[in-house]
């Protein structure tokens, strides 16, 4: 691939990130991390599961994600008895009487680029080994029948982990996982909010790129450099798996995509050490989250990873604060302060909110948007001196 084509590609990356990703983290209230993993996954063309509770935005933001794309969406709520019609589609009956078994995949998963699965370990033994086959090889087969599917990401979702071997197969075709909880308590109002706007569709989507640009950025994934940090990578995998974290080898080839896929959302086409950031969700049980965050973060720090030029923002994981998610907090905060009938309560409320984004930001590795967010602060105290 010549410097051009390779840098238009991984452009589109920085691209996807700006009119995809950070737009959705401006619409759903803490989904940023989700977000952040529907993106990696994306690009590398792997799969997400989501372990949380209903009714935590989690169709939400595949239908969200899938509309700011010009490809088809498939969601289906899994039930003990689900039967493969319901979600490949029924034998073509014109084509049945010609004695040819051919399945009618007209609005089915079979035709869609997006496919969110809601409580995928009820998946029952009737449909297990299509689902493993489309997870696996993007291919879907009955009887006969074999077709190359045009899927780009499967999201898989359930309030549990499997607990019976069957269904640990179907999970471990999902190469990352990440908790997707209700938000904390404090951020309530601006969850009703912006489930009021999305509602009302007072914020309209847009489609702002096109299946082809995510196919092209798939496919550079083979080109991107991981030579830079493979020895760092290898030694990491020894770390984890001396400390009971159970990583194939399949699944260690995988997570190179990821690697990969991270340096294209920033616009590179060579990995850094920070990149190594989505090995944090690998995990197989809760609680393995905390030793791989440990390790995974000293792993980035150990060759200074932050000072990696243009690396991930969630490289640093809960370690450093998010500049952009800082942003968003006290704009929410001055929107507030900025309503006529605000009670006593709740401006105390926003006054310890303030309070504790302050030491965050104090956090904040760039020195220019850690003066912009203290500036951000400032202005907050002079409103609620003004309120007052």
């Amino acid at each position: 691939m010549n410097d051009h084509l390779h840098n238009a590609t991984a452009e589109l990356g920085v691209h996807l990130n700006d009119q995809v990703l950070e737009p959705m983290k401006r619409r759903f209230v803490d989904k940023d991390e989700v977000i952040d993993l529907l993106g990696v996954c994306l690009v590398g063309g792997e799969n997400l599961f989501l372990l949380g509770p209903p009714g935590t935005a989690k169709t939400a933001l595949v239908h969200d994600m899938a509309s700011r794309f010009d490809g088809r969406v498939f969601d289906y709520l899994l039930t003990r008895f689900t039967e493969p019609n319901e979600l490949f589609g029924p034998f073509d009956i014109r084509r049945l009487r010609e004695g040819d078994l051919v399945t009618n995949t007209e609005g089915m998963l079979p035709e869609a680029s997006f496919v969110f699965l809601d409580e995928l370990l009820n998946a029952n033994s009737a449909i297990l080994n299509s689902l493993l086959m489309v997870l696996n090889e993007r291919v879907f087969r009955r009887g006969r029948e074999t077709r190359k599917l045009p899927l780009l990401m499967v999201v898989g979702a359930s309030n549990r982990l499997p607990e019976d071997e069957a269904l640990g197969a179907l999970f471990d075709r999902f190469l990352l996982r990440v908790v997707c909880d209700n938000v904390e308590e404090e951020r309530l109002r601006n969850v009703l909010d912006a489930g009021w706007r999305i509602d009302q569709r007072l914020d309209d989507v847009q489609v702002t790129l096109r299946i082809e640009d995510v196919k092209a950025l798939q496919a550079m994934i083979a080109q991107v450099e991981i030579e830079p940090v493979r020895p760092l990578y290898v030694d990491l995998i020894h770390k984890l798996r001396n400390a009971g974290i159970t990583i194939s080898d399949r699944r260690a080839v995988k997570l190179q995509r990821m690697i990969a896929a991270s340096s294209l959302l920033c616009g590179r086409t060579s990995a850094l050490a920070s990149d190594l950031w989505v090995m944090n969700y690998i995990w197989d049980a809760i609680e393995q989250r905390e030793v791989l965050a440990e390790i995974v973060k000293s792993t980035i720090e150990s060759v200074d990873a932050t000072e990696d030029e243009n690396h991930h923002p969630r490289a640093m994981g809960g370690a450093k604060p998010d500049a952009d998610a800082l942003s968003r907090e006290l704009d929410d905060i001055a929107k507030r302060l900025g309503e006529p009938e605000l009670a006593g309560a709740d401006r105390a409320c926003l006054q310890d909110r303030i309070g504790v984004l302050t030491s965050r930001i104090a956090w904040v590795d760039d020195g220019q948007q850690r003066t912009f967010l203290e500036q951000k602060v400032k202005e907050l105290w002079q409103k609620v001196e003004a309120t007052v």
